[in-house]
């Protein structure tokens, strides 16, 4: 009888040591591997402690810290994250839960985290603030934001796959930002497929809506690419400029609207993942997005360092030459006036020297 009784051993579970990161590394280390210092990331967590604390004290439960300590440097390096768990001692499935939980309570209303971080000037101060530092620039006034879209490649998603391949061929979600002229972020949208153009996007979203209703005061302006439909608070290029004067209101709006390019490009250097290919869905690359977007002002507030390697060049940007929108953008009603707008902005503002 007893030769037919098969015992069942249990195998037992072994742990792997955790890592105190907080402790191991100096604030310039925790900047480099994680881009916030230690200060930074206790901020972080005390936005999203309530959500993420396991409810029970049960043996071997994962601190707030280490959560959230996983997740910028998911962000920061755009590593597997069966790396990111051996970075800091457990498993692929942990690192990727604790990944998955701390985004969700960072873009969850109530940790009030993007609000904080990513929010465009209402009050008449930042908003002098904000146009004088544009005005630095290149001498184009009334501008408190440049606005332009960048393309995050992911993986083809299991629904609604066509839509998301954009005229690059590529599946891709489609990202609004504004920065201002210290290359943080004052507004970002993270939700459409690929295929969607950049004036469908300004057309639908409520930045657009603030400027309409008042929101946002007057004789504010953003600055946009030829993709965007000129109106009375969003600027474009003359395609074809025939006077001095559309001439001069050019070489400025160009100048200025390079802060938009360069913005993008530090965003993307600071978290690498926005670089490849994120292969997750698009709901959740749309959430990492949001959360880059504020990590990223965060940053900016502390004064941290972006990584060591070469920066945008601002000649280069300059230099290029003005290409039209090949796809023709969405024309909403007015946009007439919005050109007719541009006429008397730039008349106004760039008169030729006497």
């Amino acid at each position: 009888m007893a030769e037919g009784i098969q015992w069942r051993i249990r195998r037992r579970r072994v742990f792997s040591e955790r890592k105190d990161i907080l402790n191991m590394y100096n604030d310039a280390e925790l900047v480099k591997r994680y881009r916030l210092d230690r200060t930074g990331i206790l901020l972080v967590t005390d936005f999203v402690r309530d959500a993420i604390t396991p409810p029970t004290g049960r043996n071997r439960a994962i601190p707030a810290e280490l959560k959230v300590i996983t997740t910028p440097r998911y962000l920061a390096t755009g590593k597997m994250q069966l790396c990111n768990g051996d970075d800091i001692g457990m498993t692929q499935q942990a690192a990727s839960k604790m990944i998955t939980q701390t985004l969700d309570a960072l873009v969850t209303p109530p940790a009030a985290f993007i609000s904080r971080f990513v929010k465009f000037p209402r009050m008449q101060d930042e908003i002098r603030e904000r146009k004088a530092e544009f005005r630095e620039i290149a001498n184009f006034p009334e501008v408190v934001g440049a606005i332009d879209g960048t393309h995050i490649r992911i993986v083809a998603p299991r629904e609604y796959e066509a839509e998301y391949i954009n005229r690059k061929n590529y599946h891709s979600i489609n990202v609004q930002v504004v920065f201002d002229a210290r290359y943080r972020i004052l507004d970002v949208v993270a939700k459409w497929p690929g295929s969607v153009h950049d004036s469908r996007m300004w057309n639908e979203c409520g930045l657009k809506e603030g400027f309409e209703n008042g929101t946002i005061p007057r004789n504010c302006h953003l600055i946009g690419d030829s993709g965007y439909p000129s109106q009375p608070w969003l600027l474009t290029p003359y395609l074809q400029p025939r006077t001095e004067i559309q001439e001069a209101y050019n070489r400025a709006h160009k100048r200025t609207r390079c802060v938009v390019e360069r913005g993008i490009g530090q965003l993307k250097r600071r978290f690498h993942v926005l670089h490849g290919e994120v292969r997750v869905s698009p709901a959740k690359t749309s959430q990492i997005v949001m959360v880059c977007a504020a990590l990223h002002n965060l940053c900016k507030e502390r004064n941290l360092d972006l990584p060591d390697e070469p920066d945008i060049d601002q000649q280069q940007l300059e230099d290029r030459p003005e290409e039209p929108n090949h796809i023709q953008p969405f024309v909403p009603d007015g946009v007439q006036g919005g050109i007719l707008y541009r006429d008397n902005f730039a008349t106004l503002h760039f008169q030729p020297e006497q």
